[in-house]
């Protein structure tokens, strides 16, 4: 029987606001993102991953001075400390690149040098060593696993472009690098999605930033958050050619349960802004690598979904998928190219988090039986 006095739950936390925040505006609506006001095409378009860190951070865009003053901090934070390499070196190669990168990540909070310097300054500090150091954590496991030896950064190369010299061992080309670029802005904030949620349940708890990031990256790995992508060209992999599409996804919509990677979103209602540009850099990739057909494919699967019976629009992991795979990355890395770009936004979350801090603990309906009789142990 009902319990009429049950209290109504929002199974997930659908709809409820939990808190105000500065950083990032969703309107699911009309498919609108913003960072601290600013709309995602005019910081995608204008603006470097660099810039985007400091409005993050910091929350202006900066001048000529300041973010000049942005990349040296980042510059002095780069080079992985000796234990972080060890760590990294000793995961076996089997290991989940997602499971690495949640350990070194951990693993950089013994190499900090103030490591119990929570104030202001001494969060930024671990927020800018944070975004410095996951694209070499992720390059230097990237190649540790191919037996190849990690690259160091370099001092020439700005974000994005130094993190695909880590990766292939050659400075990319301007197209390249301004791709990935543009890939982190767009995958930098999104408000209170669940790795960044979680960041900011643990830093409610006066935890250090470290350990925020750290949770952060653990609930990215999920399939249904950050994990996403890589599913996404496991499917355009399976499905092989552009004549197998209609096939391939009756075939899976008649499996009871079945979910098309990269498509849908709890927030959005239309289509992903996000997605939007990242369809013209996989169709501009494309056709600089002289492979149309993984953009094909999904621009297809894309109208075939909007013409089902309900239609389905594209997610930011949907085109991020084929832009990366023509970009010669491999699916392995598409969720920790995810966590390098989102670090500063979870950054970002921590240091509001803890300006205006509550601990944040919900209330749980309990549905179970009360008062049931003991019985010691050899009655049982």
């Amino acid at each position: 029987m009902a319990d009429a006095d049950a209290p109504q739950i929002a199974y997930g936390l659908q709809g409820v606001v939990i808190d105000d925040t500065h950083i990032c505006k969703i309107d699911g609506e009309v498919g609108k993102l913003y960072y601290y006001g600013y709309s995602i095409e005019d910081l995608a378009e204008h603006c470097s991953y660099e810039e985007v860190v400091y409005l993050l951070l910091k929350g202006e865009l900066p001048n000529a001075e300041q973010l000049a003053q942005l990349k040296k901090e980042l510059g002095a934070a780069r080079g992985l400390p000796y234990g972080v390499r060890d760590v990294i070196k000793s995961a076996p190669k089997t290991s989940i690149p997602m499971d690495v990168l949640r350990t070194a990540a951990s693993a950089l909070a013994l190499t900090d040098p103030a490591p119990a310097d929570n104030t202001e300054q001494g969060r930024y500090n671990k927020a800018i060593r944070l975004i410095a150091q996951f694209p070499e954590i992720v390059a230097a496991d990237y190649r540790t696993r191919r037996g190849q030896e990690p690259i160091a950064p370099d001092p020439e190369l700005g974000h994005a472009a130094n993190f695909l010299y880590m990766l292939h061992g050659e400075k990319p080309g301007d197209q390249a690098a301004r791709t990935m670029d543009c890939a982190l802005v767009l995958h930098a904030e999104h408000s209170f999605n669940a790795s960044t949620f979680t960041a900011r349940v643990i830093a409610a708890t006066l935890s250090d930033m470290y350990s925020s990031i750290t949770g952060a990256v653990g609930a990215l790995k999920g399939p249904l958050h950050g994990g996403a992508n890589e599913g996404v060209i496991k499917n355009l992999i399976d499905i092989g050619e552009p004549a197998n599409i209609k096939s391939w996804l009756d075939d899976k919509f008649a499996t009871k349960g079945f979910r098309l990677m990269g498509f849908g979103h709890r927030v959005y209602k239309v289509l992903d802004p996000r997605a939007r540009i990242l369809k013209k850099f996989s169709e501009r990739v494309g056709a600089e690598a002289g492979t149309t057909k993984w953009f094909e494919m999904s621009d297809a699967i894309e109208k075939a979904m909007l013409e089902r019976e309900k239609p389905l629009y594209p997610n930011v992991d949907f085109y991020s998928a084929s832009t990366y795979y023509m970009m010669e990355l491999p699916p392995e890395v598409f969720t920790p190219i995810f966590a390098v770009s989102r670090v500063a936004g979870w950054a970002a979350h921590v240091i509001e988090q803890q300006a205006n801090n509550k601990l944040i603990r919900p209330k749980a309906h309990y549905i179970g039986e009360l008062d049931k009789p003991f019985k010691p142990i050899d009655e049982r």
